[in-house]
């Protein structure tokens, strides 16, 4: 099956909401591939709420993970607050909310997802709630995504950012599920599809991202997203 993605800002600053349904058929295997991309989401599919927890690898959706779905991905160190859970905990798993909550208030949730003739907007406006109860994002943390976004290496977003490279490594535990490292490289990854899928060159897109050279972008791809560039960047 192929599918159908849409996506919006969300109203909760950073965060994006998504649709995705199943269209037609396809010889192809990759339209349900989600690859790292530093974020956690929450989900809905008809009378189920999970969360996806941090990706070190592509994760491609099992027959019982077809969808239709409906997401919230948070920017990248901003669920955990949210969920009341550390990020670490979560790392390459799709978990029932409800355990992580009370059984009776998810079956609510659900049950009111379920019913609502938008329930993007209503998962939307359940992330929202979510974010009223919680406690604010921790500034420091974002300091630290914007840097590594940014292409600065661990060494100097710890200095930027005024921690120390344990606290760095712990405090990115909490909220990545891994080490600042991982982050930069999974950030990295999605900077140069974004640049190659625009047009640039292979080359050029991995001087102008970071990469010491085109054989080091194609690896590291290879690594994290367990596909070729030229695959991903396939139509």
């Amino acid at each position: 099956m192929s599918s159908e993605y849409l996506e919006r800002a969300s109203r909760l600053p950073g965060a994006v909401v998504w649709t995705k349904r199943a269209v037609g058929r396809t010889g192809g295997g990759e339209a349900g591939l989600v690859l790292p991309d530093g974020c956690m989401d929450l989900l809905w599919t008809a009378g189920r709420l999970l969360v996806a927890g941090p990706d070190t690898r592509a994760f491609s959706p099992g027959p019982g993970l077809r969808g239709p779905w409906v997401g919230v991905r948070f920017r990248p160190g901003a669920a955990p607050a949210l969920l009341g859970v550390p990020a670490y905990e979560l790392l390459d798993q799709r978990v029932e909310l409800a355990d992580m909550r009370s059984g009776a208030e998810v079956r609510r949730l659900t049950e009111r997802i379920d019913a609502a003739p938008d329930p993007a907007a209503e998962l939307e406006a359940l992330a929202l709630r979510l974010a009223a109860a919680a406690q604010p994002e921790d500034p420091q943390i974002r300091a630290v995504v914007a840097a590594l976004a940014a292409g600065r290496s661990v060494a100097a977003t710890a200095e930027a950012v005024g921690l120390g490279a344990r606290q760095l490594h712990r405090r990115s535990l909490t909220a990545f599920g891994y080490g600042p490292k991982t982050l930069a490289r999974i950030l990295r990854m999605q900077r140069a599809l974004a640049l190659a899928r625009s047009g640039v060159p292979l080359a050029e897109t991995a001087a102008r991202t970071g990469y010491a050279d085109q054989a080091h972008l194609a690896r590291d791809v290879r690594e994290l997203a367990g596909r070729t560039v030229t695959t991903l960047l396939r139509p």
